[in-house]
């Protein structure tokens, strides 16, 4: 224990950890509250004059203009908004709501506008995969909403998986879990999970910053061959070194995690976090998750990329002379799902990035994205989700390279 405590203390002081640590921190606020930034409303008031809201202030006006959308998404209020669009659409002799009057559009349709999120998807043409305009859609079918979800999804993973049948019923299979009718609480969007895992990228590569040098200092100054001729020089420093490493970015990701999260969920209002996914995403997304649970399952795929990397980068530490080498090599490991992501056909591409230890912070294949995507790895009749490859590579990595990392240390030569 007195070593553990020693090797935290080493790291800890040092002045670039500090300085990251703390980065960490300050993006996790900042990072949270950015997204809200983004809102933006215009209205007129009673005098007829066009008032602009943005930021919180947006937010607020929408949550309360959209609060009778709130809570159970029934087929009654989502065929109700629909036929209010095409009676607003008919009354004005438009198509669209581009060319409507100005101020129309707020008035009439943005009040109930969250109801419309997916609608068009589930009717889609089931061959060529096409959405129907909202004028298009005869509102007593709407009366089969949820029915409607399941025939798109059928549709949707015939033309996605359109050679895997495995991958068919598995989606299928997911999809029959999912909770319906779905849940609705205006006021959140996608750019906060967004900054949720641009949050968690940034954290990897300070991590691989810090966890870079950590074997490859001592072997650079020399400070190895005199602790290899201590008592505890070599295995038991070996795993002092790992355990601290891991405890010290393990617990620096859960708190930034949890800051951002409290911060976000408070700005956006609590209530949000009831909403289904479904009508945030796709609104045939497989997992059985509100916004809430979305939030913290994200957040715990993201903990085991992180230990993953470090994992990683623990290995590359202990091979390692330089620490400039180390650091550079830990750096390409974390963007090279992205460059693979653009690089390689999607199906190679897949198969490798769903695997790569930084691959579930990347931002084009994230574990976020694997969850609202219909990805699956098939092998022959198996067909395996995405997402439970990840974190099942992960489940592997962390122990393996952990492995390699204290083996590659006690066989070290001293030169």
């Amino acid at each position: 224990m007195r070593l553990m405590k020693l090797e935290l203390k080493r790291v800890l002081k040092t002045r670039s950890t500090l300085i990251l640590l703390t980065l960490s921190l300050v993006l996790s606020l900042v990072m949270a509250y950015i997204p809200t930034t983004f809102s933006y409303v215009t209205y007129r008031d009673a005098n007829g004059d066009t008032v602009k809201l943005l930021g919180l202030d947006a937010v607020q006006y929408l949550k309360t203009l959209q609060s009778d959308t709130a809570g159970t998404v029934t087929p009654q209020k989502v065929r109700q908004a629909v036929e209010d669009y095409q009676t607003c659409l008919t009354k004005y002799g438009v198509d669209n709501t581009y060319d409507l009057p100005d101020g129309v559009y707020e008035a009439d349709i943005l009040p109930y506008a969250p109801l419309f999120h997916g609608v068009r998807e589930a009717f889609a043409d089931p061959d060529s995969g096409i959405a129907p305009s909202l004028m298009d859609i005869d509102p007593e079918k709407i009366e089969d909403f949820y029915g409607a979800c399941e025939a798109r999804l059928d549709s949707l993973m015939k033309l996605e998986q359109r050679d895997h049948p495995a991958a068919q019923e598995a989606a299928k299979r997911l999809y029959s879990r999912v909770e319906t009718p779905y849940q609705l609480y205006p006021g959140y969007n996608t750019d906060a999970m967004d900054y949720q895992l641009l949050l968690s990228f940034l954290i990897v590569l300070f991590c691989a910053v810090i966890t870079a040098p950590i074997f490859t200092s001592d072997y650079q100054t020399g400070a190895d061959d005199i602790y290899r001729c201590t008592k505890y020089g070599r295995v038991k420093f070996a795993v002092t070194k790992l355990l601290s490493a891991l405890l010290i970015c393990g617990t620096v990701f859960s708190l930034c995690a949890v800051v951002f999260l409290l911060v976000s969920n408070s700005l956006y209002g609590w209530e949000c976090t009831k909403t289904s996914m479904q009508m945030l995403y796709s609104i045939v997304n497989l997992p059985n998750l509100n916004l809430g649970q979305l939030q913290w399952v994200c957040a715990g795929g993201y903990l085991l990329c992180l230990l993953a990397t470090v994992s990683f980068t623990l290995f590359l530490s202990s091979r390692l002379r330089n620490v400039v080498a180390s650091l550079a090599v830990a750096l390409v490991c974390c963007i090279l799902p992205v460059i693979l992501y653009v690089a390689l056909p999607s199906e190679i591409g897949q198969w490798i990035y769903t695997i790569l230890p930084a691959g579930g912070v990347a931002l084009q294949t994230s574990f976020l994205y694997t969850l609202v995507d219909f990805a699956f790895w098939n092998i022959g009749n198996l067909a395996i989700w995405t997402p439970y490859v990840m974190l099942g590579a992960y489940c592997v990595e962390i122990p393996l390279f952990l492995c390699l990392a204290g083996y590659s240390y006690c066989t070290h030569k001293v030169s």
